[in-house]
C-alpha cells in the first residue's frame, strides 16, 4: 500500500526529526551553501564517462552519435524534470527513494535506494581504479593499490568530517571540469568554423563523406544510444545534495531548470565539434578518446596529458559524490527502517557509519577486481549494468502518482512541474522501457540485464516481505 498523504517517511518509523531547514526530514546539516549546490549541478553532468566513454558510442554510431545523445539526453531531461517536481516539493536525503516509497510503498524504496547504493558503492571503485591507473602512468614502479587506498582514505576523511568538505570539494573540482569542457568547445568552434590558427574549417566533409551520417546502420546507432545513456547517470546526485543545502527548494528548482541547456551543450555539442572536426572510423578516437584525438588534430601540445589530467579530476569528482550519495542514500533507508539500524547513527550532523560501510563496501569491490576480475568483479558489473534504468522507471512511476496527490493536497508545493503531464511521463517510461529491451536483444548488453532484473527481484521480494512484516505489526 502506498502512503496516503505525503508525510515524509523519514518520520513515519520514529526517526529523529528534522533540525534545519536543509533536513528534510532528517537530523543531516544544512552545509551546502548555494554556489555548492550550483556547481555540483553544473559539474555533476560532466563526468569520466563523456571523456572516455564516448570513443566507443562514436566508433560505433559514426556521426550520429550526435543523435544519439540528443535523444538519451532527451530521455534524461524528462527523468530529472519529474525528479526535480518531487524533490523542490519535499526535499529529502534519499531523493527517488523516499518518492517511490511515498508513492508506491516502502518495497518499492527499499528496492530503488539499496540498488542505487550498490551501483554508487562499486561506482567508486571503478573511478579508484581509473584514477591509479592515471597516476601509475605519471609514477612508474608505484603499485596500483596504493594510489587506491590514498584516494578511498581521501574522500572516506572528507565525508567523514562536516557535509560543507564535501561541497568544497565538489565545488572546485566542477569549475575545473567546466573550465576544460568550455576550453574544449571554444578551441572547437573555432576550428569549426576555420578561425583557430593553423586549421582551415572542414565543412560537413566528415559528417557526410566518411561512409555517411549513420555508417553503422541502426545497429550502430543502437550502440551508440546505448552508451550515450550510461554517460548519463550521476545526475541524481543534486537532489539528494539538495536536502542538505541551505535552500533546498530553491537549489533543486534551479538546478533541474538549466538541466536543458547544460545537457544540449556539454554533451550534445561536444560530440557534434569532435564528428565535425575528426573522422569518426580514426583510431585514435578509441584509443587516446575522442577529446584527446581532437586536441592532439587541432595541434594542442601535451594533449594527452591535458586530458588525463581532466580524467583524473573526473574520476576524483565522481568518487567523492559517490562516497556522499551512497552514505546519504543508506541513511535515509535505515531512517525509514529498510536497513541496519547500527547505520543510522550521525554524530556532527554526518551519518559517518554510513560513510564508513559505503566506503568499505567500495574498497572490497576493488579488491574483488584484482583477485577475481573475470568471476565476481564481472558478475559485479553486470549486476548494475542497468541499475540507473530501473532507477528512472521508479522516478517516473513514482511522479505519476504524486503530482495528482500534490494537485489535491499541497499544489503550492508545485513549484518546479514536469512539462506535459501526464503524457511525457508516459513517454520517459516508454522510453526507458525501450532501452531495456534493446538492452536485451545486444549480445554485449543482454547479461547485464539479466543480473540487473535478478537484483531488482531480490530487492523487491526482500522489501515487499519486510513491508507485511511492518504492516503485520502495526
Amino acid at each position: 500500500m502506498s502512503q496516503s498523504t505525503i508525510t515524509p517517511p523519514e518520520q513515519q518509523h520514529g526517526a529523529t526529526p528534522p533540525t534545519g531547514p536543509g533536513g528534510g526530514g532528517s537530523p543531516l546539516g544544512n552545509g551546502l551553501k548555494q554556489r555548492h549546490l550550483s556547481m555540483i549541478a553544473l559539474g555533476g553532468v560532466i563526468g569520466a564517462g563523456l571523456f572516455v566513454g564516448s570513443g566507443a558510442g562514436i566508433a560505433a554510431a559514426g556521426p550520429s552519435i550526435v543523435i544519439a545523445y540528443a535523444v538519451s539526453g532527451l530521455l534524461v531531461m524528462f527523468v530529472m524534470r519529474m525528479l526535480g517536481e518531487m524533490s523542490a516539493a519535499n526535499p529529502a536525503s534519499g531523493s527517488f527513494s523516499v518518492h517511490a516509497d511515498r508513492a508506491i510503498g516502502p518495497w518499492a524504496g527499499f528496492t530503488a535506494g539499496w540498488m542505487f547504493w550498490t551501483l554508487l558503492c562499486v561506482g567508486v571503485a571503478i573511478e579508484a581504479i581509473g584514477a591509479a591507473h592515471i597516476m601509475t602512468g605519471w609514477f612508474p614502479g608505484t603499485p596500483a593499490w596504493m594510489w587506491v587506498l590514498a584516494f578511498m582514505a581521501l574522500f572516506c576523511g572528507t565525508n567523514l568530517a562536516a557535509v560543507s568538505n564535501f561541497g568544497e570539494f565538489e565545488f572546485w573540482f566542477a569549475a575545473l571540469k567546466i573550465g576544460a569542457i568550455a576550453l574544449f568547445l571554444g578551441l572547437g568552434v573555432l576550428a569549426v568554423l576555420g578561425l583557430l590558427p593553423g586549421t582551415s574549417s572542414p565543412g560537413a566533409a566528415h559528417l557526410l563523406h566518411d561512409g555517411g551520417f549513420l555508417p553503422g546502420g541502426m545497429d550502430g546507432l543502437l550502440v551508440g544510444l546505448l552508451a550515450s545513456v550510461v554517460a548519463y547517470g550521476g545526475l541524481e546526485t543534486v537532489t539528494i545534495a539538495a536536502a542538505e543545502s541551505e535552500s533546498p527548494v530553491k537549489g533543486v528548482a534551479r538546478a533541474v531548470k538549466t538541466t536543458m541547456w547544460r545537457i544540449a551543450i556539454v554533451y550534445v555539442g561536444s560530440m557534434l565539434v569532435i564528428v565535425t572536426l575528426l573522422p569518426w572510423n580514426d583510431p585514435a578516437v578509441t584509443e587516446e578518446g575522442p577529446y584527446a584525438a581532437t586536441l592532439d588534430h587541432l595541434g594542442i601540445p601535451a594533449a594527452g596529458e591535458i586530458m588525463n589530467v581532466v580524467i583524473l579530476i573526473a574520476l576524483l569528482s565522481a568518487m567523492n559524490a559517490n562516497v556522499y550519495g551512497s552514505s546519504r542514500m543508506a541513511h535515509s533507508l535505515v531512517s525509514r527502517g529498510q536497513g541496519p539500524k547500527a547505520l543510522g547513527k550521525v554524530s556532527g550532523r554526518v551519518p559517518r557509519r554510513a560513510v564508513l560501510v559505503s566506503c568499505g563496501f567500495g574498497f572490497v569491490t576493488v579488491l574483488l577486481s584484482y583477485w577475481y576480475p573475470d568471476t565476481l568483479f564481472a558478475w559485479l558489473l553486470n549486476m548494475v549494468g542497468g541499475v540507473i534504468l530501473v532507477v528512472w522507471g521508479f522516478i517516473a512511476v513514482s511522479q505519476l502518482a504524486l503530482r495528482r496527490r500534490l494537485e489535491r493536497e499541497a499544489p503550492e508545493k508545485l513549484v518546479v512541474k514536469m512539462w506535459g503531464f501526464p503524457y511525457l511521463t508516459w513517454v520517459a517510461l516508454a522510453g526507458v522501457a525501450g532501452v531495456l529491451v534493446l538492452m536485451v536483444l545486444g549480445e554485449d548488453t543482454r547479461a547485464q540485464v539479466i543480473f540487473t532484473g535478478g537484483l531488482t527481484l531480490a530487492l523487491a521480494a526482500t522489501g515487499y516481505l519486510m513491508q507485511r512484516r511492518a504492516a503485520a505489526r502495526a
